[in-house]
């Protein structure tokens, strides 16, 4: 009989592992079943270029079933396990409920934005970590100049004209200057607003922009969007979001109907609904090898810290042995850093990919009797784009900025996309970006249908 192995996630994580269980282990020996909310696999690095209009938003995407010839794809959401019993629960996208029995299990059920009780911030911001969030930043930019090109009143069209960033890492500095340089493009074709000028504000908490890279790589970037106008805040927070603007937390409400939140990650909420040992940032504990492991229970004293693991009660705490069968990947896993000993690996596509590569092998190992390896991996570089064909990126331990690391950065994302088919049409889409300018009509709603209406 075959054995079982499923996949709960199809981001990167989970994409490499299915990916790569289809060459490990033969068809007849291993039935393969990978589950996602979406058929297709999110390239999250170039979300900032499909909100920007440097791509077209359904390029950024990889259909799951034409790169996994082998494995089943189930279109549905992961609802909760049973692993007493080996089974993961699935909604299927019909409403359906599945039980999906393995002999292993792997969780790679990604991150989601992780958000603070500001009030307001849910009812008035957006994320940036779905192709719903692209597409939908884009229209909101386009609406704001529509609806400010038509304003008398000069205030009300200083809202309109008004862009707010929280969170200035990866995603908050490559989207605000994607979606800025988009805006100085389109504002061409609107008058009265580039008379009266536009406002952009990238917020961050802590002292520096982009803490991922070294100083001077972060020096220059910041100096570059402060170049083009751009208001840059650190140490400082933001205190509530209205339909109007943003207050931060010097007091300052700045005029604005688009905020970005981008503060951040946290692991998406289902796992939580797995029975399996979390730490205190919610996220799947495993040991070296990615494989899920109990947390260790100290004797109780009245003199200890608050336990910093959430742990299934004693009456459904799952066994060793149930435990054994399940591994976990990726922005939902706390995988131990083995270059930064005592923390974990960062949320980033490279870590993700080369765990669900190994824990692949781990499972395959296991399944035949082997020993699982330990992941060991150290970050070969970085790459942030900043728009205007600028970057800054790190190779190898060499610093790049300007042009030549706006070149090193293409040429990563290029080489990572999946499928000749892919590289293809993003090389297509950025060259006529390149040569005819951004495209500046909205797409839309993706996926919803205009409703038949009756005479």
């Amino acid at each position: 009989m075959a054995w079982q192995v499923v996949i709960a996630g199809g981001g990167f994580g989970g994409f490499y592992a299915a990916q790569a269980l289809e060459r490990l282990l033969p068809a007849q020996s291993a039935h393969v079943t990978l589950v996602n909310e979406a058929n297709f696999l999110l390239y999250t690095p170039l979300l900032p270029g499909a909100a920007g209009a440097t791509l077209d938003p359904r390029h950024v995407v990889v259909p799951l079933r034409s790169q996994l010839r082998c494995s089943d794809v189930v279109i549905g959401k992961v609802t909760g396990a049973d692993l007493a019993r080996c089974a993961l629960g699935v909604q299927r996208i019909d409403g359906e409920l599945l039980e999906l029995h393995y002999d292993q299990l792997i969780v790679a059920l990604g991150s989601v934005s992780r958000t603070l009780p500001i009030p307001g911030l849910a009812e008035h911001a957006t994320g940036l970590k779905s192709l719903s969030d692209a597409t939908a930043l884009r229209n909101q930019l386009l609406s704001c100049l529509d609806i400010a090109e038509s304003l008398e009143d000069p205030a009300r069209r200083t809202e309109y004209l008004g862009f707010v960033f929280v969170g200035a890492g990866y995603a908050g500095v490559e989207g605000l200057a994607e979606l800025q340089d988009f805006a100085v493009q389109a504002i061409a074709m609107y008058p009265r607003c580039r008379a009266h000028g536009m406002r952009w504000v990238l917020v961050e908490a802590r002292e520096r922009i982009m803490q991922e890279v070294p100083a001077s790589l972060s020096e220059f970037a910041e100096d570059e969007l402060r170049g083009r106008g751009i208001e840059v805040r650190t140490d400082t927070t933001l205190s509530a979001v209205t339909e109007r603007g943003a207050t931060l937390s010097e007091g300052e409400t700045i005029p604005a109907r688009m905020v970005v939140w981008t503060a951040g990650v946290k692991p998406s909420p289902v796992v939580s609904r797995l029975g399996l040992p979390l730490d205190r940032d919610g996220r799947v504990m495993v040991d070296r090898t990615m494989r899920v492991q109990a947390p260790v229970e100290d004797a109780p004293s009245a003199t200890d810290a608050p336990s910093a693991t959430h742990a299934p009660s004693a009456t459904d705490a799952p066994s060793a042995a149930d435990l054994a069968r399940v591994w976990a990947i990726g922005d939902c896993a706390a995988v131990p850093d083995a270059s930064r000993p005592g923390r974990s690996c960062p949320p980033t596509a490279q870590h993700a990919i080369r765990q669900g590569r190994l824990v692949a092998r781990n499972v395959a190992s296991t399944l035949r009797g082997g020993q699982p390896r330990a992941f060991r991996y150290r970050t070969k570089g970085v790459v942030a784009e900043l728009g205007r064909n600028k970057a800054v990126a790190i190779t190898l331990g060499i610093r790049w900025r300007g042009f030549p690391a706006w070149l090193i950065a293409r040429t990563y994302h290029l080489l990572l996309m999946p499928g000749f088919g892919r590289r293809l049409r993003l090389l297509v889409d950025w060259n006529v970006a390149l040569v005819f300018g951004r495209d500046s009509s909205s797409p839309g709603r993706l996926g919803s249908p205009t409703p038949l209406e009756h005479d």
